[in-house]
C-alpha cells in the first residue's frame, strides 16, 4: 500500500460549527489548498469516508449526486499517493468513471490539490486523439482518470499498465453498470495491484455493482449519506400538465428566463431540433448529446458555463458528470422512464448545498407513467396550475422573437489531459475514441 503523506496533527473532532478537514488528518499541503479554494468545512460524505479512506481501508460510499463524493475520494487518493513518482505508462492511482464529461470534471476538481502535493494527473476518454493520450501516459502521471473503454485501448496498445496502481476509485459505479461497462471494469480491476485499496462510490448497489463489491473490496467500511434514491431536500419538484399543441410555446417561455437552464430531451435528433427552434425565437440555446464530437461537447459546455449559451438542450449524456455552478433550474421536457434517471437529471441543480428547481412537462397520455415515476423516486411534486404559477416557479417570460446565433470558438487542442506541478494551467488535454465496435464506450 502507498504510504500516507505527512498528516497534520488532528484537531478536535468538531467545532461549534461542525467537523473540520483538519480533524481528518489530511496532509498540511492539502489543507492549505482547501483553504485557498475557499473550502473550510467538509460535506457529510467527506466527513464520513475520509478517516477510513486515509487509513487505507476499502470504502463503499453511497450518496446522492452533488453530495461531494469527488473530494471525498480525491483527497484520500492524493494524500495516500503524495511523495511517490510514477514510471512511464504506469500510474499509481486510478479513477474510473462512466462518461467523458465526468472524467474531465473529476480531473478539474482534483487539479489544484494534486499540484499542492506534487502529483501529475492525466485524463483518458473517448473522442479525441488516442496517440496523444499515449504520449501523455509515457511522459508519466501518478493519477489517471479514465473511462473504461479508452483505458482498455491504451492497455491493449501497450501504452499503459495498471500493476503499480495501489489506490483505485470507481465513481458512479451504478451508471457504469447501466452503460454496460462492468465486464470492462472487472478486467481492469483484475490488473491493479491485488493488495491495493479500493474506493467505490455509487448511488445504488443494483445492476451488478454488488458483485463488484463482493469480489474486489476487502472488508469494506460502508458509509451512506442520503442513501439510495433520496431526494435533495434543497430541490423543489414541480409538474406542469400541458397539451401537445401548447408545449413548444411553454418550453420557449421557460428557456427565455434569466439565468441558465438545462432542458432534458429524449433523443439527440429532438434535442437538435428544439435547440434550433429556440434559437429562432431569440433564446441562446445549444444541444448536447452523444452524437457530437468531444471537442464540440467541450466547447458547448464551456459556452454554457460562461453564459454564451443559457439553455442547454441535453439528452441523458448530461445527466451525470456535469457540474455548473449556480444552475438553479432543470426542465424535463421529455420525462425520463426510470426514477433514478429523474434523480440524476435533477442532480444537475441543488448541488453542494445550493437550492434548485426541477420542472417536468407532462402530456395527457404521460400522466399515469409520470405519477408512477414520482412515487418510485419518493417525490411528491407540486403542480403548476397556470402561467402565473409557471412564471413564479421558473421565471418564464416571452422570448424576444429575434433569431440569435451562437458563435463557435476555436476548437481546443485535441490532446490528453496532463497537468504537472507548476505548469500554471491545469489545462485538460482530453483524449480520443477507439473505433473498435464491439466494446461499449463512455458516451
Amino acid at each position: 500500500m502507498p504510504s500516507a503523506a505527512p498528516a497534520t496533527p488532528a484537531a478536535a473532532a468538531s467545532t461549534p460549527d461542525g467537523p473540520t478537514f483538519a480533524a481528518t488528518g489530511l496532509a498540511p499541503a492539502l489543507l492549505a489548498a482547501l483553504t485557498a479554494q475557499g473550502i473550510d468545512r467538509p460535506f457529510p460524505i467527506q466527513t464520513a469516508t475520509l478517516p477510513d479512506a486515509l487509513a487505507g481501508r476499502d470504502v463503499l460510499g453511497r450518496g446522492r449526486t452533488g453530495s461531494g463524493k469527488t473530494l471525498a475520494f480525491g483527497l484520500a487518493l492524493l494524500h495516500r499517493t503524495a511523495g511517490r513518482r510514477a514510471r512511464a505508462g504506469r500510474p499509481l492511482a486510478l479513477v474510473l468513471v462512466p462518461t467523458r464529461e465526468l472524467a474531465q470534471q473529476v480531473t478539474a476538481a482534483l487539479h489544484p490539490y494534486a499540484r499542492a502535493v506534487g502529483l501529475r494527473t492525466a485524463t483518458v476518454v473517448g473522442g479525441l486523439s488516442l496517440n496523444r493520450q499515449a504520449e501523455t501516459l509515457r511522459a508519466g502521471a501518478e493519477v489517471l482518470v479514465a473511462t473504461p473503454g479508452r483505458l482498455h485501448d491504451l492497455i491493449d496498445r501497450g501504452d499503459a499498465r495498471l500493476d503499480q496502481v495501489e489506490v483505485t476509485v470507481l465513481d458512479e459505479a451504478d451508471q457504469m453498470a447501466d452503460m454496460g461497462f462492468l465486464p470492462q471494469v472487472t478486467k481492469l480491476l483484475e490488473q491493479v495491484a491485488p493488495d491495493g485499496q479500493r474506493l467505490l462510490f455509487s448511488a445504488t448497489l443494483d445492476g451488478g455493482v454488488d458483485r463488484l463489491v463482493r469480489r474486489f473490496l476487502t472488508d469494506p467500511v460502508a458509509h451512506s449519506v442520503d442513501p439510495g434514491t433520496a431526494t435533495v431536500t434543497a430541490m423543489a419538484h414541480h409538474v406542469l400538465h400541458v397539451e401537445a399543441a401548447d408545449k413548444p410555446a411553454t418550453l420557449a417561455r421557460i428557456a427565455a428566463r434569466d439565468g441558465r437552464t438545462i432542458l432534458f430531451i429524449g433523443t439527440k435528433h429532438r434535442a437538435d431540433r428544439v435547440a434550433r427552434q429556440l434559437l429562432t425565437k431569440g433564446v441562446r440555446a445549444a444541444a448536447l448529446h452523444g452524437g457530437k464530437s468531444q471537442p464540440q461537447r467541450t466547447r458547448i459546455l464551456e459556452q454554457f458555463r460562461n453564459g454564451q449559451v443559457t439553455a442547454l438542450v441535453a439528452t441523458d449524456v448530461a445527466a451525470r458528470g456535469i457540474h455548473v455552478d449556480g444552475l438553479d433550474l432543470v426542465v424535463n421536457v421529455d420525462p425520463p422512464t426510470e426514477a433514478k434517471d429523474y434523480l440524476h437529471r435533477g442532480g444537475r441543480t441543488a448541488r453542494a448545498g445550493e437550492s434548485g428547481t426541477v420542472v417536468t412537462l407532462v402530456l395527457p397520455e404521460q400522466r399515469r407513467d409520470v405519477s408512477r415515476l414520482m412515487t418510485a423516486a419518493g417525490i411528491r411534486p407540486h403542480p403548476v396550475r397556470d402561467e402565473t404559477g409557471l412564471a413564479r416557479v421558473t421565471g418564464a417570460r416571452e422570448p424576444s422573437g429575434v433569431p440569435v446565433t451562437i458563435a463557435t470558438p476555436p476548437a481546443p487542442a485535441s490532446t490528453a489531459s496532463a497537468s504537472a506541478p507548476g505548469d500554471g494551467g491545469g489545462r485538460r488535454r482530453a483524449p480520443g475514441r477507439s473505433r473498435r465496435p464491439r466494446r461499449p464506450r463512455a458516451s
